[in-house]
């Protein structure tokens, strides 16, 4: 997919919304740009915050370890 954004005098650009869409882009998602050596810029969208990794690592079968015994690990 190409498209095209024109960056205003204060520096914004309005992301299309063909792939704003694509994304899933909603208000107050984070953009984060990586420019590489070549003059590439890679944009990826940063759309889950700390409390969507909530239980993430939950086990139902792994029995509960102590602050101790990580200490130790």
């Amino acid at each position: 997919m190409l498209a095209q954004a024109t960056m205003t005098s204060k520096g914004q650009a309005t992301i299309p919304k063909e792939i704003r869409d694509s994304l899933g882009l909603q208000p107050q998602d984070k953009l984060h740009f990586t420019l590489l050596s070549d003059g590439t810029v890679i944009m990826r969208a940063k759309k889950r915050n700390i409390s969507s990794l909530a239980g993430v690592f939950y086990d139902a079968d792994r029995a509960p370890i102590s602050v101790e015994a990580m200490q130790h690990l």
